[in-house]
């Protein structure tokens, strides 16, 4: 279970609602297994249209960060979906990564001599 954090600027939400968000949010750590925390931040100082900003900790030193305006559970359905995508580009690029170092030392010891080489 990651710790999520959610707090308010300029009001309060119910209860309800933080349940709600919390059961999005706790989506994430599907797609990377590191995340170790969450913090939601939401501004209710234009209330038909709050601001919500959500920062996700990974075990690697690595944050993500996403800002959404809007109705508050639409915003947080936009926020979870930038933070998917993050995380995805973020989790593919350490696979590659590691994949393509192993990949540059097979071709190397395993690639033959050939007479052009030698010359």
């Amino acid at each position: 279970m990651v710790p999520i954090n959610i707090s308010t600027r300029h009001g309060h939400i119910s209860d309800e609602t933080q349940a709600k968000i919390v059961e999005k949010l706790e989506k994430l750590p599907r797609y990377y297994d590191r995340i170790v925390g969450m913090e939601l931040t939401i501004d209710l100082e234009h209330r038909d249209s709050p601001q919500l900003d959500l920062r996700v900790s990974a075990t690697d030193k690595h944050d993500f960060f996403a800002a959404e305006t809007g109705e508050l559970l639409a915003a947080i359905d936009l926020l979870v979906e930038k933070l998917e995508s993050q995380v995805r580009k973020h989790k593919e690029k350490l696979l590659d990564r590691h994949r393509s170092t192993t990949h540059r030392r097979e071709e190397t010891t395993a690639l033959p001599k050939t007479a052009a080489d030698e010359a």
